[in-house]
């Protein structure tokens, strides 16, 4: 049996919508937008991807810290 992770139609969704030009956009597109890419990173957070993107991120966080001392 074959299942899709819920945060991959999400993420593309989120990704087909950052593609479009922003001067074309009208406020329910903009805010369809706004409320898809917060929603991904919920789905997205509690999955392994998610924890190594926030290692990554801490990692890089703590390196620039170090480096300004």
């Amino acid at each position: 049996m074959l299942t899709i992770n819920g945060g991959v139609p999400l993420a593309v969704v989120a990704r087909l919508r950052l593609r479009r030009r922003t001067e074309a956009r009208s406020r329910n597109d903009e805010k369809l937008t706004v409320i898809t890419a917060p929603a991904l990173g919920v789905v997205i957070a509690p999955t392994p991807v998610g924890e190594g993107i926030l290692n990554f991120l801490g990692q890089l966080a703590t390196g620039i810290t170090d480096s300004t001392r």
